[in-house]
């Protein structure tokens, strides 16, 4: 039995003329089974938010496959793709700019569920209500306006308002990065609960590898538009085989300071996916690069059960 909820293949997104793109995303693949936390990471710049918004088809992928349940959706027009929206959702980076500061926070909880015929009349105030709560909120709140609620509430709007629909799949943006790191713990927590609750799927993009580490299953590491390495979260985290990887893992602090480790911190910055490098776009950055590396693209190959990774050389652990 197929319990692959996204299956993603080969998406390209290019920004810009034809004859000099803007590679931001370049032929990435990777599934999400049902009931899964798929993580994202990487530096800024590396395509993880623009991936999130091809999913959902906030913006158009250049080409690829995105398929929700066996149906490709990239082709869909924007009538076919209405019954999709309700079933896949967003949590989008920065709760400040992601709400409308005009608008109350019961119109827009309750616009989603009007596009939807969700829950019409009275029973549409016991629903904002409901969501309300179950993100830490309280009923009356519905009849305040943005600019009243801190980052943290805003951001438990912006779930509320994903949640509205009822929806099967989330695509989390880096839904914490803009918050206190005191109030970013209460929501990761909250996060957790509701996938718990409610058996939801979810995209979780973050910079943050503590974060993902605490949230996801499996992770996806991307650089310069093109998956480098794919593993379950704990078994990255135990031994990265990615040179990418290993050095974003080298640059993340440690609470124990009598801690010794060997640190791979990379120089410079991530080349511009305008004019990116040949071969494995890594190279430039890569401690370990050979000759060989700038005249092939190492294909993403599976090198032990449930592990991949892009780079020409097996001796790296």
């Amino acid at each position: 039995m197929n319990d692959t909820m996204l299956a993603v293949r080969g998406l390209k997104k290019y920004f810009g003329r034809s004859d000099h793109p803007v590679r931001a995303v370049d032929d990435v693949s990777f599934e999400i089974r049902k009931g899964e936390v798929l993580g994202l990471v990487g530096e800024s710049g590396s395509g993880k938010s623009t991936i999130g918004r091809s999913v959902l088809k906030l913006i158009e992928p250049t080409a690829g496959e995105v398929s929700f349940e066996g149906t490709d959706l990239v082709p869909l027009s924007a009538r076919a793709m209405r019954p999709y929206r309700r079933r896949m959702q967003i949590i989008f980076q920065d709760p400040y700019a992601s709400l409308n500061p005009r608008r109350r926070v019961a119109d827009t909880l309750g616009e989603a569920m009007a596009t939807h015929d969700l829950h019409p009349g009275a029973a549409r105030r016991e629903r904002i209500a409901e969501l309300l709560s179950l993100v830490g909120l309280a009923p009356e709140h519905a009849q305040r306006f943005p600019h009243e609620f801190s980052g943290g509430q805003r951001q438990r709007i912006g779930i509320a308002r994903a949640l509205a629909v009822e929806p099967q799949f989330i695509v989390a943006d880096e839904p914490v990065s803009a918050l206190d790191v005191s109030i970013q713990a209460q929501v990761i927590n909250l996060l957790s609960d509701l996938r718990e609750r409610f058996a939801l799927t979810m995209l979780f993009i973050s910079h943050d590898l503590d974060v993902i580490e605490y949230v996801c299953d499996r992770i996806v590491v991307l650089y310069l538009g093109k998956v480098m390495e794919v593993a379950p979260a704990k078994a990255l985290y135990k031994q990265p085989l990615h040179p990418y990887t290993q050095a974003l893992l080298d640059a993340s602090p440690r609470p124990d300071p009598d801690a010794r480790r060997e640190r791979r911190l990379l120089q410079g910055d991530i080349p511009s996916p305008v004019n990116p490098p040949s071969g494995c776009v890594f190279r430039t950055r890569c401690p370990y690069a050979q000759d060989a590396c700038a005249a092939t693209v190492p294909p993403l190959r599976e090198v032990e059960a449930g592990r991949w990774k892009a780079c020409l050389r097996d001796d790296l652990r």
